[in-house]
């Protein structure tokens, strides 16, 4: 699997994503850490941007409502076999993570560990939700809030798919969120965790 791993939005570069992307163009966008968010009119707004900037750089974008697939994970594995990448948008991680186990993304997406032709691009939660734990997130995203239709319980286990935590956002003037990463960088520092911080419009690449 390969990873493009964006602090916000789809970065300053965004043909290094197009060029990330084999031949399947058809691309999952993935909304659910939106899903605390009430203003389904800004939600939809928001959403048709993230299309738009894909189909810009000749990718094939399809919504794909995680909730929809809650507890159906054959269903899911099904659908997920038509894309050649996946888009998951920023927002609460913790509420991700919910949808993520829920829908059983989070075993199909292991199970692509050695799919070289698969792309996992994502950008601010959608990047957080794959380290090894999301304790420190807390500082940014409220873990205990959740959506309609999902379960209260906290996961604090990330997907493990990276070996460090994620820090988007970090010294990215105009962001809301930038000075509250500034303290959850302090805690990893604090307690030992290896971190990454990136600026608003830088990505990293990663096959692993």
């Amino acid at each position: 699997m390969k990873l493009y791993l964006s602090s916000y939005k789809i970065g300053d570069n965004p043909k290094l994503l197009a060029d990330l992307i084999c031949n399947n163009k058809k691309i999952a966008i993935i909304p659910n850490a939106l899903d605390i968010y009430t203003d389904l009119v800004r939600r939809e707004a928001s959403l048709q941007r993230e299309k738009d900037s894909l189909i810009q750089i000749g990718l094939q974008p399809e919504e794909l409502d995680l909730k929809k697939y809650f507890d159906k994970p054959k269903d899911l594995k099904n659908k997920m076999n038509e894309y050649g990448a996946v888009w998951v948008l920023g927002g609460n991680t913790f509420v991700l993570r919910r949808a993520y186990k829920e829908s059983g993304l989070d075993i199909w997406l292991q199970e692509q560990i050695d799919n070289k032709d698969f792309v996992y691009a994502g950008y601010s939660a959608g990047v957080c939700v794959l380290s090894p734990s999301l304790k420190g997130l807390e500082t940014v995203d409220d873990p205990i809030i959740v959506g309609e239709g999902y379960p209260k319980e906290t996961i604090w286990e990330g997907l493990n798919l990276i070996d460090f935590a994620f820090a988007p956002h970090y010294k990215s003037p105009g962001h809301p969120e930038t000075e509250m990463v500034d303290k959850e960088v302090e805690h990893y520092k604090k307690v030992g965790i290896k971190y990454k911080t990136l600026h608003d419009g830088e990505v990293i690449i990663i096959e692993i």
